[in-house]
């Protein structure tokens, strides 16, 4: 546990190594619910797999107002990151977390890895996700957890992780969280970006995002086959490798 930006912040720290990945999770996610992807980038380097304040987790249960929200989280990532720069640091951030990346202003970040990034373009909502996420919300079981997140995988992925499922009906039951990141904030330009989404996002388009990315952000977008938005549980090695394999 520190203290960044005022809001008590729990981590998840492990590995080693002269460089150092931080993991920003997306809504309704937890540090608990990266482990794959940490364990990836755990053998690699020393990883730092954070739990957002105002989000489901260990952090501060405070949620943050919507007025000014991406810029306090950009002022919170700034001080996780000096806590813990002792060299050079990569961010991955997923969907609300690729849009924290992007709001805080930290010289010692080298490289920003965003993964089916919020904040570029509108999440796409389909008549199936709006079912799914309404079930999920009044029905709070596991049942109703499973068919919302196999939306959010791609088909080539058909049953989820025990253990997401057992997070989201926990979430479901006891959490009411925002859900839109809301309009990116891009505090620096002078950082070099990898910018990933599965072919399969239900959320995020690859051709809504691409543009978006190329004239926001002057990146070209990666797309990463047989995945969905949650693609950083699908191909864990997959992002661990753009993580420290680039920047």
């Amino acid at each position: 546990m520190i203290t960044a930006h005022g809001a008590p912040t729990h981590l998840v720290v492990a590995g080693g190594g002269e460089s150092t990945v931080v993991v920003l999770p997306g809504t309704n996610f937890s540090a608990g619910a990266y482990l794959p992807l940490a364990a990836e980038l755990a053998s690699r380097c020393r990883v730092v797999v954070a739990d957002l304040p105002g989000q489901p987790g260990l952090s501060s249960g405070d949620r943050m107002p919507a007025a000014g929200r991406l810029a306090w989280y950009g002022r919170w990532l700034t001080d996780v990151v000096a806590q813990f720069a002792a060299g050079p640091v990569t961010v991955v951030g997923h969907s609300l977390g690729a849009a924290i990346t992007l709001a805080a202003d930290s010289g010692h970040v080298r490289h920003q890895v965003l993964v089916s990034p919020g904040g570029l373009v509108r999440l796409r909502i389909t008549p199936a996700v709006l079912l799914a996420s309404v079930a999920w919300l009044v029905r709070r079981s596991p049942g109703s957890s499973a068919r919302l997140l196999r939306l959010m995988h791609s088909h080539h992925h058909h049953v989820p992780r025990p253990e997401l499922v057992e997070w989201m009906t926990l979430v479901a039951r006891h959490v009411r969280s925002s859900t839109d990141p809301g309009h990116a904030t891009i505090a620096r330009h002078d950082v070099a970006r990898t910018v990933a989404v599965g072919d399969a996002d239900v959320f995020l388009p690859r051709h809504r995002l691409a543009p978006a990315a190329r004239e926001a952000l002057g990146a070209r977008l990666e797309i990463v086959d047989s995945a969905g938005h949650l693609v950083v549980d699908e191909h864990p090695a997959l992002v661990a490798e753009l993580a420290t394999g680039a920047g």
